[in-house]
């Protein structure tokens, strides 16, 4: 009956929902879209065969986020858990039925498009984890028991993401669980207990990887050493951002983007083709977009009134920033080269339409700020 009440309360009011979008933050992912078809266009040479496709796509994963966000966020808490439990089969699916590409099996063949359920995984974990915390109290998040559930819900599909293997992904769903417990109330000193062991779990796991994740953190740390095999994407992105300068080449002629030299240019790299065209003017007005959309998540989740909006909110606002970190990290040789796109900037249709599923959920907890859950303690 509760669930019946909710769909009819949604479906009456989708035009008062509609005027409560914030239609400012559509409107910034809707430049940043942009920025990444100016970035496209000049990958790809032209329209095709990438900026084309890139406005089909947002075209598809902006209907689907406003449909989402007029979805009543009681709705969406209801089917955390069941969200959450999907994605696990779809991971377990990946692990039988997975398409390989570039030595990775991380891939589902649906109706001819390809699925990254990795990605989906990320934002069903964001929800299952608001939905366990959102009603507990100080006394309950304070009692180790009740933290093993939670734990365990990281620990699966970070397990699953590794066996694809996908390093960079499986770190950021690890991140973005231990964000959702902190912002949950869970104490730091907790965290600090589980670091203590962390120097002995990393080298076990770096003897452990493949070979090709190996050499990546050693292309990281010395990527001189081999600047024709692993340490070539590296460098040269270094050398097409450095080219840049303050203004860039301009559009359509930056050197390393226009003859080839710099490998997955419209995908891990876009962000070089950025710097080497338009400069650090131009890199610092796209960073500018990336961080003006965390801070509004932000912004949401503060004034959202209910606890699972506010984790959902902190949870989707982290797995953006994670996203634009470890790519524009990656691509200044910060951090080892983790294959983890620019979102919306990009090519790729499975995190574009993630990443605004995840927006759209967003934008619902903006619209459903006010409401209230049925047993539950909106203040803390």
């Amino acid at each position: 009956m509760m669930e019946r009440r909710l769909w009819r309360e949604t479906s009456s009011g989708v035009a008062g929902k509609l005027w409560q979008i914030s239609w400012l933050y559509v409107l910034l992912l809707c430049a940043l879209a942009g920025v990444g078809y100016v970035a496209l266009y000049s990958a790809g040479g032209g329209p095709e065969p990438y900026a084309e496709r890139h406005v089909l796509r947002f075209a598809v994963g902006l209907l689907l986020m406003i449909c989402v966000a007029l979805v009543d966020i009681r709705i969406i808490q209801r089917l955390a858990w069941v969200a959450y439990g999907v994605g696990l089969l779809l991971l377990v699916a990946v692990m039988r039925y997975g398409h390989v590409g570039k030595g990775a099996q991380r891939w589902l063949d649906v109706g001819g498009l390809q699925l990254q359920p990795s990605e989906l995984m990320k934002i069903a974990l964001v929800l299952a984890l608001a939905s366990w915390f959102h009603r507990a109290s100080w006394e309950r998040i304070g009692n180790p028991l009740f933290l093993i559930p939670p734990v365990l819900a990281i620990l699966a599909p970070v397990a699953l993401i590794l066996k694809e293997p996908n390093l960079g992904t499986a770190m950021i769903t690890a991140v973005l669980g231990v964000t959702v417990m902190f912002a949950a109330g869970v104490r730091w000193w907790k965290f600090v207990l589980v670091l203590i062991p962390m120097p002995l779990i990393a080298n076990f796991v770096y003897q452990h990887l493949h070979g090709y994740q190996r050499a990546r953190i050693d292309t990281f740390l010395h990527p001189e050493n081999d600047p024709l095999g692993a340490g070539y994407n590296i460098i040269q992105s270094k050398i097409a951002l450095g080219s840049g300068g303050m203004w860039g080449e301009g559009f359509l002629h930056g050197t390393q983007g226009r003859l080839d030299f710099l490998p997955e240019k419209e995908t891990d790299f876009i962000f070089t083709i950025l710097g080497e065209e338009f400069g650090l003017v131009g890199a610092l007005v796209a960073m500018g977009l990336l961080l003006l959309l965390v801070l509004g998540g932000m912004l949401i989740a503060l004034r959202c009134r209910h606890q699972f909006g506010r984790l959902v909110a902190t949870g989707i606002a982290c797995n953006f920033f994670l996203y634009v970190f470890v790519n524009i990290a990656m691509v200044m040789g910060v951090i080892p080269v983790g294959g983890v796109p620019l979102p919306l900037v990009s090519h790729g249709g499975s995190a574009m339409i993630t990443v605004m599923v995840g927006f759209g959920i967003l934008l619902s907890v903006h619209v459903h700020r006010d409401v209230e859950f049925s047993g539950s303690n909106t203040g803390r």
